[in-house]
Protein backbone atom coordinates (compact mmCIF):
# COMPACT_ATOMS: atom_id res chain seq x y z
CA UNK A 1 0.00 0.00 0.00
CA UNK A 2 1.13 3.52 -0.80
CA UNK A 3 2.22 5.37 2.56
CA UNK A 4 -0.62 8.24 2.64
CA UNK A 5 0.08 10.30 5.53
CA UNK A 6 -3.19 11.02 6.90
CA UNK A 7 -4.81 13.35 9.12
CA UNK A 8 -7.62 12.29 11.54
CA UNK A 9 -9.72 14.91 12.40
CA UNK A 10 -12.01 14.61 15.45
CA UNK A 11 -9.66 11.86 17.29
CA UNK A 12 -10.13 10.72 21.04
CA UNK A 13 -8.96 8.11 23.20
CA UNK A 14 -11.92 6.77 23.34
CA UNK A 15 -11.88 3.75 22.44
CA UNK A 16 -15.31 2.86 21.06
CA UNK A 17 -15.21 5.89 18.85
CA UNK A 18 -14.75 5.44 15.21
CA UNK A 19 -12.08 8.21 14.84
CA UNK A 20 -10.00 6.09 17.39
CA UNK A 21 -10.56 2.95 15.43
CA UNK A 22 -9.36 4.72 12.32
CA UNK A 23 -6.23 5.26 13.89
CA UNK A 24 -5.63 2.57 15.18
CA UNK A 25 -6.76 0.54 11.45
CA UNK A 26 -4.00 3.01 9.89
CA UNK A 27 -1.73 2.36 12.22
CA UNK A 28 -1.95 -1.49 11.62
CA UNK A 29 -1.33 -0.79 8.22
CA UNK A 30 1.72 1.43 8.60
CA UNK A 31 0.25 4.36 7.19
CA UNK A 32 1.86 7.55 9.47
CA UNK A 33 -1.26 9.13 10.96
CA UNK A 34 -1.30 12.59 12.91
CA UNK A 35 -4.23 12.38 14.87
CA UNK A 36 -5.80 15.91 16.04
CA UNK A 37 -8.84 16.34 18.62
CA UNK A 38 -10.12 18.42 21.37
CA UNK A 39 -8.46 16.71 24.52
CA UNK A 40 -4.73 15.61 24.10
CA UNK A 41 -3.97 12.08 24.74
CA UNK A 42 -2.07 8.65 22.83
CA UNK A 43 -4.00 6.55 20.66
CA UNK A 44 -1.09 3.45 20.79
CA UNK A 45 2.05 5.69 19.86
CA UNK A 46 0.43 8.61 18.24
CA UNK A 47 -0.14 11.52 20.52
CA UNK A 48 -3.33 13.46 20.00
CA UNK A 49 -3.05 17.37 19.49
CA UNK A 50 -5.16 19.79 20.35
CA UNK A 51 -3.36 22.35 18.23
CA UNK A 52 -3.67 22.26 13.95
CA UNK A 53 -1.12 20.59 12.36
CA UNK A 54 0.53 22.74 9.33
CA UNK A 55 2.60 19.87 7.61
CA UNK A 56 2.23 20.54 4.35
CA UNK A 57 2.88 16.68 3.27
CA UNK A 58 -0.59 15.34 4.44
CA UNK A 59 -1.89 13.25 1.83
CA UNK A 60 -5.54 12.58 3.01
CA UNK A 61 -8.20 14.34 5.59
CA UNK A 62 -9.97 12.11 7.58
CA UNK A 63 -12.97 14.25 9.26
CA UNK A 64 -14.62 12.74 11.83
CA UNK A 65 -16.67 15.97 12.90
CA UNK A 66 -19.99 16.64 12.31
CA UNK A 67 -20.72 19.27 9.49
CA UNK A 68 -21.55 22.34 12.01
CA UNK A 69 -18.07 21.81 13.84
CA UNK A 70 -16.29 21.21 10.46
CA UNK A 71 -16.68 24.92 9.46
CA UNK A 72 -14.11 26.51 11.65
CA UNK A 73 -11.32 24.25 9.96
CA UNK A 74 -12.41 24.53 5.91
CA UNK A 75 -9.51 27.19 5.66
CA UNK A 76 -7.21 24.93 7.63
CA UNK A 77 -7.80 22.19 5.97
CA UNK A 78 -7.70 23.54 2.72
CA UNK A 79 -4.37 25.06 3.52
CA UNK A 80 -2.62 22.09 4.28
CA UNK A 81 -3.56 21.54 0.62
CA UNK A 82 -3.79 17.69 1.07
CA UNK A 83 -4.93 15.34 -2.10
CA UNK A 84 -8.43 14.15 -1.03
CA UNK A 85 -10.92 14.37 2.08
CA UNK A 86 -12.52 11.48 3.54
CA UNK A 87 -16.42 12.66 4.68
CA UNK A 88 -16.95 9.67 6.73
CA UNK A 89 -20.71 8.44 7.99
CA UNK A 90 -22.29 11.14 9.31
CA UNK A 91 -19.74 14.00 8.18
CA UNK A 92 -21.11 14.64 4.49
CA UNK A 93 -20.61 18.43 4.09
CA UNK A 94 -21.84 19.58 0.66
CA UNK A 95 -20.96 23.12 1.29
CA UNK A 96 -17.44 21.86 2.34
CA UNK A 97 -16.76 19.50 -0.88
CA UNK A 98 -17.41 22.07 -3.16
CA UNK A 99 -15.04 24.22 -1.65
CA UNK A 100 -12.35 21.46 -2.12
CA UNK A 101 -13.53 21.38 -5.24
CA UNK A 102 -12.78 24.77 -5.99
CA UNK A 103 -9.44 24.47 -4.89
CA UNK A 104 -8.27 20.98 -6.41
CA UNK A 105 -8.59 19.27 -3.65
CA UNK A 106 -10.68 15.08 -4.04
CA UNK A 107 -13.62 14.37 -1.76
CA UNK A 108 -15.13 11.16 -1.02
CA UNK A 109 -17.95 10.46 0.79
CA UNK A 110 -16.66 6.72 2.24
CA UNK A 111 -15.47 5.27 5.56
CA UNK A 112 -11.83 5.21 6.38
CA UNK A 113 -12.31 1.92 7.93
CA UNK A 114 -13.83 0.46 5.11
CA UNK A 115 -11.46 1.25 2.54
CA UNK A 116 -8.91 0.33 4.87
CA UNK A 117 -10.32 -3.39 5.11
CA UNK A 118 -11.02 -3.85 1.66
CA UNK A 119 -7.65 -2.49 0.24
CA UNK A 120 -9.16 0.40 -1.28
CA UNK A 121 -7.35 3.07 0.97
Amino acid sequence: METKKTLVIGASEKTNRYANKAVRMLQNHSVPVIAFGNRAGKINETLISTEFPTNKDIHTVTLYLSARNQTEYYDKIIDLKPKRVIFNPGTENFAFEKQLKENGIESEIACTLVLLSTNSY
